[in-house]
């Protein structure tokens, strides 16, 4: 088997202006970027706000091991496999992270022969989205200590400045820092930090955006701080909305892709799914319904974060109605979680895997709460044994929920034709999407909801602090704002070394964030963190380019 950059490169691409065609678009509705991506104008999505809208297909997963689960490869797969059998299929995921890409957890354009192209300029610099958010962030974050040393008209208390500066890199060192040092001329020095850009509530703004006006009217609506008398400062009392929208209006434009059978998809946006919202952009998801029967869009991580993240923030916001979920496992991932080595997961474990299955019944257990159907994807692996297979299939039957085994990493999007007639099946059946929690539940209640309904914690901990906080925005007319959790996504808990399905633990809620414009409040559980550092021994060091000048370690 080719490694997945070379069959990448061995890709029959079609111009791009090809793959638009197919979706009924025109040359004058796309603005290509080279041969082989290209953005859909602002004009064309105007035009398509009357159409009627495709159905709706969620891929998630079970919790992440470094066994692997790929769900971003059966979401390849399964839009190649939708268009084999007779759908008009669009796939949408997100952009991936430079940091992630040098760090450990490498690209994010599927695998195998379930892939999108060109995978390389995906995960590097791509169309140019993440520097744009990078720099209208902190174009906001000059700003506003620009105003401070210019007299500070606004009364803006250096010591509550909320608002950190971004860039798109794992660097610890940057987590906290004193900027302004050096005497008057460079400033009042302040404590500070940056995230990565992926967690910027920029970043989440441009995710959630319907179009120009409303990505200026949420932009603006961002708190940076507050004044002397404890007043919030936004973005639009320090003048910065209007700029800010002028740098990401191309990049609010959706990007289109195709796979490696020439099938047309979305890629963009790129929140993580631990730390922020994790899902591709209103704008792609929305486009697609109007080009599409079918559209198949994943969300971050396991169902625990990523799902419940589309369903309770994006699909809420969005008003979009998912009509079905595939929840991805591998027999691997699964004996992982029931207690194997990585080293020994080649070996028939039949026992392990049942004890690990734990973990995908606790997720099919928690998307039937929102009323929507479940298959289970069982993405193969050669390792894999018919007696595992077995074992796992009938897991899924007693749960009343459909396993279908998938090749499509090896096979392409032949391989999922059984996940995709499964899917249609699904679809034509009908559920009934509610979300988990109603608007008008108080935000201190809505945390506690996800972390006893969904991670199944026994308590949830907060400081004074942060209840307080958590009253002052429910009393400021943010209560009916959904919550973003960011938690560690190895585990339901906070505990990443705790696998499987934990009970009786307590998930610490030691931060809490008002991303106003965004439009949800961010509650920090545990030991996660918004700057990731990379590993000792990063992908960077892997990376370079060939005596052809091609890129190599990429993958």
């Amino acid at each position: 088997m080719k490694s997945d950059i070379e069959i990448a490169r061995a890709a029959q691409k079609q111009p791009i202006g090809r793959i638009a065609a197919r979706l009924g678009l025109t040359e004058g509705d796309i603005l290509p970027y080279g041969h082989d991506k290209a953005k859909i104008s602002h004009a064309c999505i105007r035009g398509l706000a009357e159409r009627p809208q495709g159905r709706l297909v969620l891929v998630t997963a079970i919790n992440p091991t470094p066994a692997g689960e790929g769900k971003t490869t059966t979401t390849v797969g399964l839009g190649d496999a939708l268009n084999r059998i007779g759908k008009r299929a669009t796939i949408c995921i997100r952009e991936a992270s430079l940091g992630p890409n040098f760090g450990m957890k490498g690209g994010a354009a599927g695998g195998g022969y379930a892939q999108i192209v060109p995978m390389e300029e995906m995960n590097l610099h791509f169309t140019g989205d993440f520097h744009a958010i990078t720099s209208a962030h902190n174009l906001l974050s000059a700003m506003i200590d620009n105003h401070i040393y210019w007299g500070n008209p606004l009364r803006i208390d250096p010591r509550r400045i909320t608002w950190r500066r971004v860039m798109d890199m794992n660097d610890r060192v940057l987590r906290q820092m004193v900027i302004a040092l050096g005497g008057p001329a460079n400033g009042y020095p302040r404590e500070t930090g940056f995230d990565i850009t992926v967690a910027s509530e920029v970043m989440a703004i441009l995710c959630l955006a319907s179009d120009l006006a409303d990505l200026q009217e949420r932009l603006g609506r961002i708190v940076v701080g507050h004044t002397i008398d404890r007043q919030p400062i936004t973005a639009r009392d320090l003048g910065a909305d209007g700029a800010m929208t002028v740098l990401l209006r191309d990049a609010l434009q959706p990007n289109l892709v195709q796979t490696l059978e020439n099938n047309p998809a979305f890629v963009h946006g790129g929140p993580f799914a631990n730390i922020a919202h994790g899902c591709n952009s209103v704008m792609a998801t929305r486009t697609a319904l109007a080009l599409s029967d079918y559209v198949v869009t994943e969300a971050g991580f396991g169902a625990d974060l990523g799902a419940e993240k589309f369903l309770d923030i994006k699909c809420r916001l969005a008003g979009l109605q998912p009509d079905a979920t595939v929840l991805v496992a591998t027999v691997r991932a699964l004996k992982m979680n029931g207690g194997v080595a990585r080293t020994d997961l080649g070996t028939e474990n039949v026992a392990a895997l049942r004890a690990g299955c734990a973990n995908l019944g606790r997720h099919i257990e928690n998307l039937r709460r929102y009323g929507l159907p479940v298959v289970v994807a069982i993405n193969h692996f050669s390792s894999d044994t018919e007696a595992e297979v077995a074992a796992l299939t009938e897991y899924c039957r007693a749960h009343g929920v459909q396993a279908v085994l998938c090749r499509h990493w090896a096979e392409g999007g032949a391989g999922a034709e059984d996940l995709a007639r499964a899917v249609v099946a699904l679809v034509e059946q009908g559920g009934n999407f509610t979300p988990l929690y109603p608007d008008d539940m108080p935000l201190r209640q809505k945390i506690e909801t996800v972390c006893k309904r969904i991670y199944r914690a026994e308590e949830v901990e907060f400081l004074p602090h942060i209840i307080e906080r958590l009253d002052e925005w429910q009393a400021a007319g943010h209560g009916h704002l959904p919550v973003c959790m960011a938690k560690t996504q190895y585990s339901f808990s906070a505990d990443p070394t705790a696998l499987g399905a934990p009970e009786g633990f307590t998930i610490p809620v030691r931060e809490v964030r008002l991303s106003a414009g965004a439009g949800f409040v961010v509650a920090i559980c545990g030991d996660i963190m918004t700057m990731p550092g990379l590993p000792r021994n990063p992908a960077a060091l892997r990376i370079g380019l060939d005596g052809q000048g091609d890129v190599q370690g990429l993958f």
